[in-house]
């Protein structure tokens, strides 16, 4: 699944490729990833409506129009590009976005389990699912304090807790991996025991990794690429995700592979030790 730098690597080259762009016409072919309204208003009301930017909140893009708000969840394998309406379709294209220039933003989805809603612009943050998103890793908000707040609340193992996006939202399975082995705490440790100077490398390093990831263009795991088909390349450079069986960059040990709440979950045991089982 695409994760908060993959996310903002797409916004970043969409912003480039389709803001001040007007709507002729949507092709709606896979009608059930609109979720809000149907499909045929959905599709009536985008019609002439100009893309004025796009925003990105946790892993929802954000379409700004010029009254309404399209937000989109790209899910396990999204993917926006733009294109000459001359040029081929891929496979799996259920959603076509005709612009009055002749060209096309086209959305596809191997798994059909993207999203998209529309709302009335100013109200997206009132919408269920990005209503309950906590603060953002670069969010003033997001303090080393508040992060030890909520994880001195739960008994959740702490990967568990930074996957939640109620806590911090745009982590996901690999980036926690790599936030986890920098701060040298091991990801089944019972969230409540971290330590406040723990708390602080854990804040840290979310905020350094996934900056980094960014800068990156985000991570190429299995079949993601950006919105000019590149890409990303932080996966050349990560420590611990992708790498069991491997050596591990800071000591040598070999990198262990587990679970995590039915999440692969990827480990030093000499650099992150932990008493209980594994």
């Amino acid at each position: 699944m695409p994760e908060l730098p993959e996310v903002e690597t797409v916004r970043r080259t969409l912003s480039a490729l389709a803001a001040g762009k007007t709507i002729a016409g949507v092709d709606i072919r896979w009608p059930k990833m609109i979720k809000q309204p149907e499909a045929e208003p959905f599709r009536d009301a985008l019609i002439g409506e100009t893309i004025q930017s796009i925003d990105r909140r946790g892993k929802f893009l954000i379409f700004q129009l010029d009254h309404y708000a399209l937000i989109s969840h790209l899910r396990m394998e999204g993917k926006f590009s733009v294109n000459e309406s001359s040029e081929p379709e891929a496979p799996h294209t259920h959603i076509v976005f005709s612009f009055t220039d002749g060209s096309e933003l086209r959305y596809r989805d191997v798994r059909k389990f993207g999203t998209m809603h529309l709302t009335a612009k100013g109200t997206e943050h009132e919408l269920s699912s990005l209503k309950a998103l906590g603060p953002e890793p670069f969010d003033e908000r997001f303090t080393p304090e508040y992060l030890h707040e909520k994880l001195q609340k739960t008994s959740r193992q702490v990967k568990t807790a930074l996957l939640d996006q109620i806590i911090v939202t745009g982590l996901g399975n690999i980036y926690v991996d790599e936030v986890l082995f920098r701060a040298r705490v091991h990801p089944h440790r019972v969230s409540s025991t971290i330590t406040k100077e723990e708390a602080n490398q854990i804040h840290l390093y979310t905020i350094t990794v996934l900056a980094e990831a960014v800068e990156r263009g985000g991570s190429t795991i299995r079949t993601y690429l950006n919105s000019q088909g590149q890409k990303g390349t932080f996966q050349e450079v990560l420590n611990v995700y992708g790498r069991a069986g491997e050596a591990c960059v800071e000591c040598g040990a070999e990198i262990v592979k587990t679970k995590t709440g039915g999440r692969g979950t990827h480990i030093c045991l000499h650099c992150q030790p932990f008493e209980g089982l594994i």
